[in-house]
Order: structure tokens, then C-alpha cells, then sequence
């Protein structure tokens, strides 16, 4: 296991969080909106704007210490089928805390686990890992 700590920013509109996904290979911003409704995580990819609820930090979080172990990312486009057993599958399961997806615009409320675990990293919230697939995430205490 590798863990990198690729970022810099505040988090904010004015000075994001500049992210590379769990597999290094791709650069995105993101950011906490409190004053969205609902509150949200923006995250920009090239041209490319997706958000997510804000509360999915934490929710996040809570699952990854339920588990108490490593858990596979899954990460699938909204509308492609996900593993069961994974971070992308709670993201968008009826049973976790939000009854369905974190993601907020239809069309592109898939690949939370990819935009939302680094985030969980640089907050020293998760460990993760960065290989070219397959990554996993988990609760790091402390």
C-alpha cells in the first residue's frame, strides 16, 4: 500500500482542494459549499461539474469505521451496475444514511468513491490506496 497526500487548497470556492483520483492519473478540484441546498461537495473535472451532499463526508466516514476494514472503491459512471459490497454501491444504496445516492445532479451522481475518498484522505479521515485499479479505503484513526 502507497498513501499519497496529493493536494493543496483550503476547500473553499475561492481556493479548492486540488485532487488527483485514488489512481494518481487524473487532476480535479473540489470544494465545500455550506450554502447550497442541499450543502454540497463540488467537484470539477476539466469542464466537467458534479456535486455531491456535503453530510456524505461524514456519513462516509462513519461507514469506513463500521467496517473496520479495507473496502473496495467500485467506482461506476451513474447507471452502470456496481459491485456489491463497495463504497460506489453504498453511495447509492437505499439503506444508507440519505435513502439512495450522495450524488445531486442526475445524469452524474456516480464515481463518489473516486471523487469523495481523496477528500476523506486529505481530511486524515481515510487511508487509501493508489494503484492503477482496484483501489480499496478505509477508517484511519486518529
Amino acid at each position: 500500500m502507497t498513501t499519497h497526500i496529493v493536494t493543496y487548497g483550503s476547500g473553499t470556492r475561492d481556493d479548492p482542494w486540488q485532487l488527483k483520483t485514488p489512481s494518481l492519473t487524473s487532476d480535479y478540484h473540489a470544494w465545500r459549499d455550506p450554502d447550497a441546498t442541499p450543502p454540497a461537495l463540488i467537484v470539477e473535472v476539466g469542464t466537467t461539474r458534479l456535486s455531491y451532499r456535503l453530510e456524505a463526508i461524514d456519513d462516509l466516514v462513519r461507514m469506513l469505521m463500521e467496517r473496520g476494514d479495507w473496502v473496495p472503491l467500485g467506482n461506476a459512471d451513474e447507471g452502470k451496475p456496481v459491485q456489491e459490497g463497495t463504497i460506489e454501491a453504498w453511495a447509492r444504496s437505499p439503506d444508507n444514511p440519505v435513502g439512495g445516492y450522495y450524488g445531486l445532479r442526475k445524469g452524474y451522481r456516480g464515481r463518489f468513491a473516486n471523487y469523495v475518498t481523496p477528500v476523506l484522505e486529505l481530511l486524515g479521515k481515510a487511508e487509501l490506496e493508489h494503484g492503477a485499479r482496484n483501489n480499496r479505503a478505509r477508517y484511519r484513526s486518529g
